[in-house]
């Protein structure tokens, strides 16, 4: 009797509560839909800008390079041509049965250039003639052995060709033919297969022989009359382009060093030679980048049939490769040039200014060679007559007197010990005056030199709160500390800095004279390359009389 009014209240507390926690699971149903619904809506936003940044992305292509829309148009066409099998209706029904064939000859022999198109071509035609051949023997074979002989024997030649031509595949000479040879035991065994099923082993390698033969041809016809893009040009065009790529990046490493142009922290896609924007990182990367391309389309050109401007048999493609190797060469100078400017240790620019005429000829000079290297590739003319190495041999030796005038800049003379010891420079200039040693230009004079009266100003160094504007690199050298005069030790660790502050500029002259002196292995690469292929005479200007 006593619980019923607490049995009474709860259950009109119950249904009180009813209709709020209605509410609330409603509301909680509600946040769940919307939440769904804004990540729905997210996600199909995200699909359609990345679906219009492909859509710019590959019009930024084709207006870029027409060349990858025509080839594409080229291969709709080559694919709609050998498609119109299928609606064959004479006589012979296999052929619109196994147009596939066709079909998928285009797919797989369609290359971008001639050359390619060529070898994928001869790859495919030798690897399904030899399969033909090889299955039309052993069908004849297996049909003589009969009942389980035949399947035995028709099982044995499918391993007995995988194995070899997985064999001979790895051989190094084989691999121009790998292609081939995966279409050699693809077809063989399509072939064994196809003919144990119909019986009729004959007709279906003849069938899919003149299929193949009839795609190859519509490759041919297509990619060879129709806006042909040849192979031996676009080396052509890379080659030359190589040269004006390292000529500016030269000319800015140069430039920049004597303008004291610093990196307030060296770029991580730099130190791990991956692309970037900086025009005189992207110059030498690229001509040291384009190995693998350049072999690429060598073994493309040599494929292609004499055309355009290269009208030769047996034209010398590889001296193409040989002369971009030279350059390559050279470039790697210019990318340790670079790497001067990108040091922690640097030269302070008062010392860079003494050999500011003398260091910025040379890399005008040195670019003007390349520059007009380039242009002869261009136009595919021979050099002038004259040595084109003229001026900027003459002027990395006017680096060099400079050098050995202003050597005592270069190094800490203060521990010479020809300076620090008269006896010792008595005893050298008595050998000089008895003819037993030649020393350097102006070296005795200058040993002799009371250097520290000069008045040589040591780097700019950052405070010690700067350390964020350092470059991260080489932890074991000190990060440029700020010395003081009072303490030996600091002394010490400054003139160790000072001395090697100064020898980094001696390493950026030495190596543009380093370059200038490997142009001459570039000019004859390409005066081997001009002979060959039968340059152009250079066009003389007449004197107007």
């Amino acid at each position: 009797m006593k619980m019923a009014p607490y049995r009474h209240n709860y259950v009109e507390s119950s249904k009180e509560w009813q209709p709020l926690l209605g509410s609330l699971s409603g509301d909680v149903e509600q946040a769940g839909k919307c939440k769904y619904l804004n990540l729905l809506s997210e996600k199909i936003s995200k699909s359609l800008n990345d679906f219009q940044d492909f859509a710019v992305r590959a019009w930024e292509m084709g207006r870029s390079d027409p060349k990858k829309v025509i080839f594409a148009i080229k291969m709709g066409l080559a694919l709609s041509i050998v498609s119109l099998l299928i609606f064959w209706k004479g006589s012979n029904e296999d052929i619109s049965q196994y147009s596939i064939w066709a079909i998928l000859t285009v797919i797989v022999m369609f290359e971008y250039s001639i050359g390619a198109t060529f070898i994928k071509g001869f790859n495919r035609v030798l690897g399904t003639i030899c399969a033909g051949v090889l299955a039309f023997f052993c069908a004849e074979l297996s049909t003589l052995a009969g009942g389980q002989g035949e399947e035995v024997l028709i099982v044995a030649s499918i391993f007995i060709a995988g194995f070899f031509s997985s064999y001979l595949k790895l051989y190094p000479t084989m691999a121009p033919y790998e292609y081939g040879f995966r279409v050699f035991i693809l077809t063989y065994c399509i072939l064994m297969v196809a003919g144990n099923r119909t019986r009729e082993y004959t007709t279906a390698v003849l069938t899919r022989l003149v299929l193949i033969a009839v795609g190859a041809g519509v490759c041919f016809v297509v990619n060879l009359f129709i806006y042909p893009i040849w192979a031996g040009d676009a080396l052509h065009s890379l080659v030359a382009k190589n040269f004006m790529d390292l000529a500016v990046s030269l000319e800015g490493c140069v430039n920049g060093y004597l303008k004291c142009v610093e990196y307030e922290r060296v770029p991580s896609k730099i130190l791990t030679f991956q692309a970037y924007d900086d025009p005189l990182y992207n110059g030498y990367r690229s001509v040291l980048e384009s190995t693998r391309r350049e072999d690429s389309l060598f073994g493309f050109a040599i494929w292609e049939p004499p055309h355009g401007r290269f009208r030769m048999f047996n034209y010398p493609w590889k001296n193409y490769v040989k002369l971009s190797g030279a350059l390559r060469h050279s470039a790697f100078m210019v990318m340790a040039l670079h790497g001067c400017i990108l040091s922690e240790i640097q030269a302070p620019a008062e010392r860079r200014q003494v050999f500011r005429s003398e260091l910025q000829r040379v890399g005008a000079e040195g670019a003007n060679v390349l520059r007009e290297l380039g242009s002869k590739v261009d136009k595919m003319e021979k050099l002038s007559p004259g040595d084109i190495l003229k001026e900027v041999h003459e002027a990395a030796e006017q680096l060099q007197k400079k050098i050995d005038q202003r050597s005592y800049l270069l190094v800490n003379s203060e521990s010479w010990e020809i300076a620090r010891d008269p006896q010792v420079f008595q005893e050298l200039e008595n050998l000089k005056e008895n003819g037993n040693i030649k020393l350097g230009f102006k070296s005795a004079s200058e040993a002799v030199l009371d250097l520290r009266s000069l008045t040589l100003s040591t780097p700019s160094l950052p405070p010690k709160d700067s350390q964020d504007n350092l470059f991260a690199k080489q932890a074991s050298w000190p990060s440029r500390p700020s010395f003081n005069a009072d303490t030996g030790i600091e002394e010490s660790e400054r003139r160790t800095y000072e001395s090697a502050s100064a020898l980094s500029l001696a390493m950026f002259a030495s190596l543009l004279i380093e370059f200038s002196a490997r142009l001459q292995n570039v000019v004859e690469s390409f005066e081997e390359l001009s002979e060959k292929a039968n340059f152009a005479e250079p066009i003389m200007n007449s004197a107007i009389v």
